[in-house]
């Protein structure tokens, strides 16, 4: 078994996910990546032994569990967890579906839920760990479009206030990111075409904040950090 840290990227993508993995590869970890697209995954890892790719699906508590049995008997205990899992279903309360609504519980949530459980009894034994969670403007404010995507991510907040209170004195490290912008995607580009670079936010600048908060020491540890564009207004 490597002597690398060990970074687990749990919802894993090419835009704030692909930032995360090459930053902790850089720091000198090594990184399991989780996402549903196994051929997606197969395309990032490949000729990578420090990639680790698996195919999970962040919504489902068994896979989650039998995901992470994986990894501790695999690679290792992980150092740090980057719950990156997010759904975008977007529409007011009237229209949006009540599996919709579920859904995005369930994604950004209950998913959380199960992966901290996954890894936080041995981030306890030994002493420490960091479970870091992209939280986004939702996750303070309902807008009339985001009825299920606002009150999934208010959850996901709360948990993870949860999760610190009752992690930290036992040594893990639990962080939220609020989001707060357009990250700089090549679809996202084409969405806002004709907005300048400093609208957009750039996912290598993010996963800075997040390597950062990964190696804060205990005297001084973070719990919420907002991200956003200079002139993003809030």
């Amino acid at each position: 078994m490597s002597g690398k840290p060990l970074c687990v990227i749990a919802g894993f993508g090419p835009g704030n996910g692909l930032a995360f993995c090459h930053r902790f590869l850089r720091g000198g970890y090594r990184v399991a990546l989780l996402a549903r697209d196994e051929e997606k995954l197969a395309h990032h890892a490949a000729g990578n032994p420090d990639i680790l790719p698996f195919v999970c699906d962040l919504s489902d508590p068994d896979a989650v569990a039998l995901t992470f049995e994986a990894i501790v008997d695999g690679p290792g205990i992980p150092a740090v967890l980057i719950y990156n899992a997010g759904s975008g279903l977007f529409g007011p309360a009237l229209d949006v579906s009540l599996d919709d609504f579920e859904n995005a519980w369930r994604i950004n949530a209950l998913g959380l839920l199960a992966a901290a459980r996954a890894v936080a009894p041995q981030m306890i034994e030994r002493g420490s760990g960091a479970i870091l969670v992209t939280g986004a403007t939702a996750s303070l404010r309902g807008g009339a479009n985001f009825a299920a995507f606002s009150s999934a991510k208010a959850a996901q907040r709360n948990l993870a206030q949860s999760l610190a209170r009752s992690l930290g004195p036992q040594g893990v490290h639990v962080a939220l990111v609020i989001v707060d912008g357009v990250i700089d995607l090549p679809r996202t580009r084409e969405m806002f075409a004709g907005k300048p670079d400093s609208f957009f936010l750039k996912p290598a600048a993010i996963a800075d904040t997040y390597y950062h908060l990964a190696g804060q020491d205990p005297s001084a540890w973070t719990f919420e950090v907002d991200l956003r564009p200079r002139g993003e207004p809030w």
